[in-house]
Protein backbone atom coordinates (compact mmCIF):
# COMPACT_ATOMS: atom_id res chain seq x y z
CA UNK A 1 0.00 0.00 0.00
CA UNK A 2 1.21 3.56 -1.02
CA UNK A 3 1.31 6.53 1.84
CA UNK A 4 -1.32 8.24 1.40
CA UNK A 5 1.09 11.49 0.87
CA UNK A 6 2.93 9.55 -1.97
CA UNK A 7 -0.44 9.00 -4.11
CA UNK A 8 0.17 11.67 -6.82
CA UNK A 9 -3.34 12.84 -8.13
CA UNK A 10 -6.90 11.66 -8.22
CA UNK A 11 -6.40 8.35 -10.98
CA UNK A 12 -4.20 6.83 -8.55
CA UNK A 13 -5.59 7.35 -5.22
CA UNK A 14 -8.82 5.91 -6.85
CA UNK A 15 -7.37 2.59 -7.75
CA UNK A 16 -5.98 2.86 -4.11
CA UNK A 17 -9.53 2.95 -3.24
CA UNK A 18 -10.33 0.34 -5.58
CA UNK A 19 -8.35 -1.45 -4.16
CA UNK A 20 -8.39 -1.24 -0.71
CA UNK A 21 -12.12 -1.81 -1.52
CA UNK A 22 -11.54 -5.37 -3.09
CA UNK A 23 -9.61 -6.25 0.43
CA UNK A 24 -12.94 -4.91 2.74
CA UNK A 25 -15.05 -7.30 0.77
CA UNK A 26 -12.21 -10.11 0.92
CA UNK A 27 -12.52 -9.41 4.84
CA UNK A 28 -16.68 -9.54 4.65
CA UNK A 29 -16.24 -12.79 2.72
CA UNK A 30 -14.35 -14.19 5.79
CA UNK A 31 -16.53 -12.97 7.75
CA UNK A 32 -19.58 -14.21 6.48
CA UNK A 33 -17.73 -17.91 6.10
CA UNK A 34 -17.06 -17.01 9.74
CA UNK A 35 -21.17 -16.46 10.77
CA UNK A 36 -21.99 -19.81 8.94
CA UNK A 37 -19.85 -21.39 11.07
CA UNK A 38 -21.01 -19.74 14.00
CA UNK A 39 -24.49 -20.82 12.99
CA UNK A 40 -23.51 -24.41 13.03
CA UNK A 41 -21.84 -24.54 16.09
CA UNK A 42 -25.01 -22.52 17.52
CA UNK A 43 -27.23 -25.47 15.94
CA UNK A 44 -25.52 -27.86 17.27
CA UNK A 45 -26.04 -26.64 20.88
CA UNK A 46 -29.47 -25.07 20.48
CA UNK A 47 -28.04 -21.47 21.08
CA UNK A 48 -30.14 -18.85 18.97
CA UNK A 49 -28.58 -16.81 16.58
CA UNK A 50 -29.31 -13.49 18.44
CA UNK A 51 -27.49 -13.25 21.40
CA UNK A 52 -28.00 -9.84 23.11
CA UNK A 53 -24.92 -9.61 25.05
CA UNK A 54 -22.52 -11.07 22.35
CA UNK A 55 -23.93 -7.99 20.31
CA UNK A 56 -23.20 -5.45 22.80
CA UNK A 57 -19.37 -6.87 23.19
CA UNK A 58 -18.88 -6.61 19.24
CA UNK A 59 -20.32 -2.96 19.14
CA UNK A 60 -18.55 -1.75 22.18
CA UNK A 61 -14.93 -3.64 20.44
CA UNK A 62 -16.11 -1.69 17.36
CA UNK A 63 -16.29 1.35 19.20
CA UNK A 64 -12.89 0.64 21.08
CA UNK A 65 -11.19 0.27 17.30
CA UNK A 66 -12.79 3.22 15.97
CA UNK A 67 -11.47 5.61 18.94
CA UNK A 68 -7.86 3.91 18.35
CA UNK A 69 -8.14 4.86 14.68
CA UNK A 70 -9.34 8.34 15.23
CA UNK A 71 -12.92 7.15 13.69
CA UNK A 72 -16.11 8.40 14.91
CA UNK A 73 -17.40 5.83 16.98
CA UNK A 74 -20.65 6.40 15.94
CA UNK A 75 -21.18 6.17 12.37
CA UNK A 76 -19.43 2.24 12.84
CA UNK A 77 -21.28 1.57 15.69
CA UNK A 78 -24.36 2.01 13.50
CA UNK A 79 -22.14 0.19 10.59
CA UNK A 80 -21.73 -2.41 12.35
CA UNK A 81 -25.33 -3.06 14.38
CA UNK A 82 -26.19 -3.66 10.32
CA UNK A 83 -23.94 -5.89 9.55
CA UNK A 84 -24.82 -7.42 12.86
CA UNK A 85 -28.16 -7.74 11.51
CA UNK A 86 -27.48 -9.23 8.81
CA UNK A 87 -25.22 -12.00 10.22
CA UNK A 88 -28.47 -12.79 12.57
CA UNK A 89 -30.03 -13.31 9.49
CA UNK A 90 -27.79 -15.60 8.03
CA UNK A 91 -27.57 -17.43 10.87
CA UNK A 92 -31.19 -17.65 11.07
CA UNK A 93 -31.74 -18.93 7.76
CA UNK A 94 -28.90 -21.64 8.75
CA UNK A 95 -30.64 -22.41 11.91
CA UNK A 96 -34.14 -23.01 10.24
CA UNK A 97 -33.13 -23.83 7.03
CA UNK A 98 -35.63 -27.04 6.88
CA UNK A 99 -38.93 -24.86 7.26
CA UNK A 100 -40.45 -23.24 4.40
Amino acid sequence: MTPTDDIPDMPALRLEIDALDGELMALLARRHALIDRAARIKSGNGWPARIPARVEQVVANIRAHALRHGLDPDLYDRLWRDLIEAAIAQEERHLHKDRP
